[in-house]
């Protein structure tokens, strides 16, 4: 590998070659640019998260075949009115007239008009200032589509009554989201391109160092939106969170990278005349090492696709995608741009021949001699500081109303809220309950399996909600006493569910028992998340750690560095969860983000112990093992807290995002970044290869 790479470096890095490689870029861009589909046009609100075979998805399916009328995208419409109550008369002539206005993509509207009034008084609280009125779309509608169908209810609304509407339910938080999202990814990108552009200037004082790196990551993002927009049109579906968190990972990598290459480039320049020269010296000892580093990151989102949740899995190609584009951007587009400005590229503080390449006096040089001289202090330190964050891992609590993510004035999640304090908060997802029988069921044994059902913890009543003609397949409402995302009702959800033999044996019947809803679903989701997360994490673990191996050609040291970064993981995600609920008042989080947060601190992680680990490698050649600690923290020292610093604030920027899940999980990632830049790559590794490694032990390999 590391022979191809220095073939492919070494073409890139002549006058010819650089030119080649820079027209390759600009024509593919254009290309792309002008002949692709864009990754906006088939971005979408929601995903399927979980697989077909949940039983939460197979229930719903046997629920659409015998009930055909449930298979539309529910709504709820919530009417509030402002100063009295509102009047059943006027609410059923405005409901009359959006069913007699054939709004596109909407299936049913209550006949609230043809009910009776004693069944009418159901969708009223009991102040009468709010009504509860369900409508579903076409479920095949598109969600820009639906959209406009809302808002066109919404104005006849407006126009037509004094009441306040608010649309809930799936198809509002849909459309909501979209709509949300529509507005963040400019945010978040002019935020991402402005933060890395000041913190390039403040860290280089150089415009071009700051320059050149964002110019090699608009190509990236520019080829890499085309490209997924190539697979979106070939059935690839990505959710708008996994597209804004590719966007960051893509410009901090891009980054990264391109720092790591300018550092080396810069200490040539004091050894080589020629700029062609400098840069193939600097590839020769940073492309495999840069390489690797996007090889881990592409190895980590490859694992995704064992994930059974629809989330995980969506991450995988997507990013696999960004992370291949990158690494080839790393070894070619980079080093060329850097090459074609040459020394100019680090104006005003130009490199000459003979400069000194080591600065003894820098604050990275002061570290590496204190951990080098202490290291049995150094480790101590910092292993009790990472060690009390951790233990803060024991306080989490997670949260699985996804409606609580979203910002406060969406409108879904108002016209959500209102019904959770003038409604049961039971009914706010009532359980669906399907008795699937081989023959007719008696009206007794209905009453008894509702009676048995009813008598279980938490559940608030059953109704019969359906049945068919033929009597063996009937459908129950079930509704909880408790909010029916709540971890209590959750594990009353999953105890009936499991205790199914029993409920029918108790009821006298015999037949299978399925379990629909929210509630329902969330269990699912919930186990579904559990198994994913003690998978992803012993497979990336594995993976990686087996990569190690083959990059430094030992086993020790692939120890000392996953082992550090995996206390890294857990000292953030301890410590980011305090501080969230310290600064930010958040004290819960979606049970998504350990996961989120494991997988992107480790991949990226270990890109600076990759680069700390080479470099020492590279020293220990011709230095014992503290001098060559020394050399390694004090030539990486200034390049990977800068690059560290760089990716804190770029995943910092999710914490712009609307949804509450993204903000956490920046901030997170970006308190774990900053605690592996600092803790970990500047003191923790470098003491613990001090005090481990010896001197006659040292395999003299470089890396290969």
């Amino acid at each position: 590998m590391k022979i191809l790479l220095q073939a492919i470096t070494n073409r890139v890095t002549t006058k010819k070659g650089m030119w080649i490689t820079l027209a390759a870029w600009l024509i593919v861009t254009m290309a792309l640019a002008m002949f692709a589909p864009s990754v906006r046009d088939y971005q979408v609100s929601k995903i399927d998260t979980l697989p077909d075979d949940a039983k939460s998805v197979v229930a719903q399916a046997k629920v659409d075949t015998y009930f055909k009328d449930t298979e539309g995208l529910p709504a709820i419409l919530v009417f509030q009115a402002k100063n009295n109550e509102i009047a059943l008369s006027d609410l059923t002539t405005l409901l009359d007239k959006v069913e007699s206005e054939q709004i596109k993509g909407v299936q049913q509207v209550v006949p609230l008009s043809a009910l009776p009034p004693q069944a009418t008084a159901g969708f009223f609280s009991e102040d009468k200032t709010t009504a509860l009125i369900p409508l579903s779309f076409d479920a095949s509608l598109e969600t820009k589509e639906m959209q406009k169908s809302i808002d066109k209810i919404s104005k006849m609304v407006k126009d037509s009554s004094e009441l306040t509407l608010y649309v809930t339910g799936p198809a509002g938080i849909a459309t909501d989201t979209l709509d949300l999202f529509s507005r963040a990814d400019l945010v978040l990108i002019f935020s991402t391109v402005g933060i890395i552009l000041v913190l390039l200037i403040v860290i280089y004082r150089s415009p071009l160092l700051a320059l050149i790196p964002l110019l090699g990551a608009v190509f990236v993002y520019e080829i890499v939106t085309q490209v997924l927009g190539i697979m979106g049109k070939g059935g690839l579906v990505m959710s708008s969170q996994t597209v804004s968190i590719m966007s960051i990972l893509l410009f901090a990598a891009v980054i990264d990278y391109s720092l790591f290459v300018f550092s080396r480039y810069r200490e040539e320049l004091k050894i080589h005349e020629n700029k062609y020269e400098a840069m193939q010296a600097a590839m020769k000892e940073t492309g495999m090492p840069v390489f690797f580093s996007g090889g881990t990151v592409l190895a980590a989102m490859l694992v995704l696709f064992f994930a059974k949740s629809g989330d995980y899995r969506n991450f995988a190609p997507t990013f696999a995608t960004t992370m291949v584009i990158i690494m080839i951007a790393s070894i070619t587009l980079i080093p060329a741009l850097f090459t074609l400005f040459g020394r100019k590229s680090f104006w005003p503080r130009i490199p000459r021949v003979g400069d000194q390449t080591t600065t003894k006096q820098t604050l990275w040089s002061r570290v590496g001699r204190f951990v080098a001289k202490k290291p049995g202090i150094s480790v101590a330190v910092v292993s009790i500081i990472l060690l009390a964050a951790a233990s803060n891992m024991f306080n989490l609590k997670y949260e699985f109303d996804t409606m609580k993510s979203f910002p406060d004035d969406m409108p879904s999640r108002q016209g959500y809220e209102i019904l959770e304090d003038k409604f049961e908060k039971g009914d706010l997802a009532p359980t669906t309950v399907l008795f699937e029988s081989a023959e007719a069921i008696t009206a007794k044994q209905q009453a008894e399996l509702r009676n048995t059902l009813a008598n279980h913890s938490l559940v608030s009543g059953v109704r019969i909600n359906g049945i068919t003609d033929n009597q063996k397949v009937i459908k129950y409402s079930l509704t909880f006493k408790g909010n029916p995302y709540t971890t209590k009702t959750m594990d009353a959800m999953e105890k009936i569910r499991d205790n199914s033999k029993d409920i029918m044996a108790d009821s006298h019947v015999d037949g299978k028992l399925y379990f629909a809803g929210e509630t329902a679903s969330k269990v699912d989701d919930r186990t579904a998340n559990n198994r994913d997360v003690i998978l992803i994490v012993i497979l990336e673990t594995i993976l990686i750690f087996s990569m190690l191996i083959i990059l430094t050609r030992s086993f020790k040291m692939p120890i000392y560095m996953m082992g550090t970064i995996l206390i890294s993981f857990l000292a953030a995600l301890g410590l980011g969860t305090f501080l969230s609920n310290l600064f930010f008042d958040i004290s819960t989080i979606s049970d998504r983000v350990p996961l989120y947060a494991f997988v992107f601190l480790v991949a990226l992680g270990i890109d600076y112990n990759i680069m700390l680990i080479s470099r020492f490698q590279e020293e220990r050649n011709n230095h014992s093992v503290k001098e060559a600690v020394e050399i390694a923290v004090a030539n990486t020292g200034g390049v990977i807290s800068s690059a560290g610093i760089i990716l804190a604030a770029t995943f910092a920027v999710l914490m712009t995002q609307p949804v509450e899940l993204l903000f956490i999980f920046g901030f997170i990632v970006a308190v774990g970044i900053l605690l592996d830049t600092f803790l970990i790559r500047g003191v923790l590794l470098p003491g613990l290869i001090v005090l481990l490694e010896k001197d006659q032990a040292i395999s003299r390999n470089k890396l290969g």
